[in-house]
């Protein structure tokens, strides 16, 4: 009997449509330590779902510190603003691409609306208040967590701004990293968040985003893949 971790690792071997390299090497904020984060997206061919035991929504492995999403679940995210997904579909670190990647690429625009502004406040706002928590406590806070709310902060500003999300912020290497160390004071930390905050405030109005994503365009694309997937 085969091995059903081994079987559903199988789809990201023989059916990854997109894998591309996403955390602090993406951000540009990467030291020597640093690990290579790597996300996908797999397409599961259409006849596993006519089985009882559905294909994974997503998986781990088979590389250290590597995820994949199948992509209906790629698409359920992308279409919620999901800020890891966004990433995901605009890190310019792409180790592997096919024409149906591409294709998924051309129409990540469509995943796009005005609702990332909240869900990018959202997140932020979450580790804004763990921060807080461990410092009422008289901890110290994941640094690293609070670097990566700004840089959060800073993506989800260039979005509301321009329309696409910022990944590469090298230009901020050296203030991000301080704070990763702990060297920024916390009232530094929050009217750093603050501004941030204010300024994504103030761009939504001029924004070029839509207010609802292209869900037909996505649904389309991804009827497709299915249709494209059944002989394989």
């Amino acid at each position: 009997m085969s091995d059903p971790v081994s079987t559903d690792l199988r789809l990201v071997r023989d059916h990854t449509i997109l894998s591309v390299v996403t955390g602090s090497r993406a951000y540009g904020l990467a030291t020597a330590d640093s690990d290579v984060d790597r996300r996908g997206v797999f397409v599961a061919p259409a006849p596993l779902y006519w089985r009882f035991d559905k294909p994974p929504t997503h998986l781990d492995g088979p590389l250290p510190e590597q995820f994949s999403w199948e992509l209906e679940r790629l698409c359920e995210l992308a279409l919620a603003a999901n800020p890891t997904v966004l990433e995901c579909l605009w890190s310019p670190l792409v180790e592997r691409v096919t024409p149906i990647g591409e294709e998924l690429l051309a129409i990540r625009t469509a995943f796009l609306s005005r609702q990332a502004h909240r869900t990018f406040l959202r997140y932020a706002d979450s580790q804004f208040r763990k921060m807080q928590g461990d410092l009422r406590k008289d901890g110290e806070p994941n640094w690293k967590h609070v670097m990566h709310m700004l840089r959060l902060l800073h993506s989800g500003l260039r979005l509301v701004r321009t329309g696409e999300p910022l990944v590469d912020v090298g230009d901020l290497r050296d203030r991000f990293l301080a704070v990763k160390r702990g060297e920024l004071p916390p009232d530094e930390v929050d009217a750093w968040r603050t501004g941030l905050t204010a300024q994504m405030q103030g761009a939504l109005d001029a924004s070029p985003l839509p207010e609802l994503p292209d869900r037909d365009r996505v649904e389309d694309f991804l009827i497709s893949v299915r249709r494209r997937s059944l002989d394989w």
